[in-house]
């Protein structure tokens, strides 16, 4: 299974971005998807997670009320809305899913978010 992010780049305190994470797999509905992200020497977080059975969602508490994590299961992705983006919100962003079926843990290559006047 191949995770394959776009979305990242460079925009400014206050702005927003969406990120995609596109799934190469039949059976993405079983997936259970989460955003992580990892600022340089600091260690790679949990931001945001979207289970496959209900679609529940969780995040991590500095990002509540911002960031929106969201599914699409026709369309094999997964995406997370950013509004309000802090200059702490500056990371690699890397997808992450786990099939509930196998238990297997997959990993994209993360995409660069910078926020910076």
């Amino acid at each position: 299974v191949q995770l394959v992010e776009s979305g990242g780049g460079l925009v400014q305190p206050g702005g927003s971005l969406r990120l995609s994470c596109a799934a190469s797999t039949f059976t993405f509905s079983w997936f259970d998807m989460s955003w992580y992200r990892q600022a340089p020497g600091k260690e790679r977080e949990l931001v945001a997670r979207i289970f496959s059975a209900g679609g529940s969602t969780n995040y991590a508490e500095s990002v509540k009320g911002r960031f929106t994590i969201s599914r699409d299961n026709a369309k094999n992705t997964v995406f997370l809305q950013m509004n309000s983006l802090r200059p702490e919100d500056t990371a690699v962003y890397y997808c992450n899913g786990v099939s509930t079926l196998t238990r297997r843990t997959y990993w994209g290559q993360g995409t660069q978010v910078t926020v910076s006047s």
